[in-house]
């Protein structure tokens, strides 16, 4: 065989070696969103959700998709997958935290941009509240639970703190009490501040679901002094709203006084000190009167 003959041979082969190569190093694509690092995810639920519900990391979970991706499911990139890129997974679930759902949704079922309405949509409030139910904005107080510790969904009490300042005693000038009990969160930062707020002292403006008459408490509250909140535990017995009013007598919840913090606030008062005073008896010697004080 001629030398150039070889020559051709040999470069048509390695040519088609560098083609063979090339081609495995592109990303392969099948049917169902199966890509060369895995297949596509939707945000579906975890469990059954009934209309109403607000969405947090629990109610929902990633399925990798058997068909083609239907318009409006949220999807999670293959890259996001698992702990890979964690930034790229919150980005996708920040979509559905706090939003409420229109409709009720089956568990393993895709949840859709169009099944959700945001906090701050014209319709969220007519959404998410429970039949008979009002949504109150109030200012809470930096710290505690309102610093960052809070999402929608969760549940918890009002604490009102006062201070007097017409002169009581130190035990008595201020006072925390709680005024309502076991309120949903509906959203946080949703509607605007009060004016003035962070010259009153307020962080964050938290929306609560209450009944009329717990509503009412909360306004007056507004006006006595600084809200804050506490967040109660998961696994606490849910009651329904209407049998939480009054709920901090019933229960024997008393308001905590200054003093009952500090005792030391008992003694901080100075003390005036005691002048004895002796009794004066009067003697009589014949025509003459002295008056004699008894030590």
């Amino acid at each position: 065989m001629p030398a150039k003959m070889i020559l051709a041979l040999l470069f048509l082969i390695s040519l088609s070696v560098v083609a063979i190569l090339a081609l495995r190093a592109l990303p392969q694509s099948t049917n169902g969103g199966e890509t060369a690092g895995g297949k596509e995810e939707v945000l579906v639920a975890a469990t059954a959700l009934p209309a109403g519900t607000l969405l947090r990391a629990k109610d929902v979970a990633w399925q990798q998709v058997v068909s083609a991706v239907k318009p409006g499911q949220i999807t999670r990139p293959p890259a996001a997958a698992g702990n890979r890129n964690l930034e790229l997974d919150q980005q996708a679930r920040a979509e559905v935290n706090g939003a409420a759902l229109r409709s009720s949704v089956a568990a393993s079922e895709p949840i859709s941009r169009g099944a959700i309405v945001k906090p701050g949509d014209r319709d969220f409030l007519q959404v998410v509240l429970s039949p008979q139910a009002r949504a109150i904005a109030i200012p809470v107080a930096m710290g505690g639970a309102s610093t960052g510790i809070l999402y929608p969904g969760d549940r918890v009490d009002v604490i009102l703190t006062q201070t007097f300042k017409h002169d009581p005693p130190l035990a008595r000038r201020s006072v925390g009490e709680t005024i309502v009990e076991n309120l949903r969160v509906l959203a946080i930062d949703a509607l605007e501040s009060r004016p003035n707020s962070t010259a009153n002292g307020f962080g964050r403006t938290v929306t609560l679901e209450v009944t009329a008459e717990q509503a009412e408490r909360v306004n007056v509250a507004t006006e006595l002094g600084k809200l804050s909140l506490t967040l109660r535990s998961a696994s606490a017995t849910n009651r329904t709203a209407s049998a939480t009013i009054g709920l901090a007598s019933a229960a024997g919840i008393r308001p905590i006084w200054a003093g009952d913090v500090s005792p030391a606030l008992g003694d901080a008062a100075p003390v005036k000190a005691a002048i004895a005073e002796h009794p004066t008896v009067e003697v009589i010697h014949g025509t003459k009167t002295v008056a004699v004080k008894i030590q």
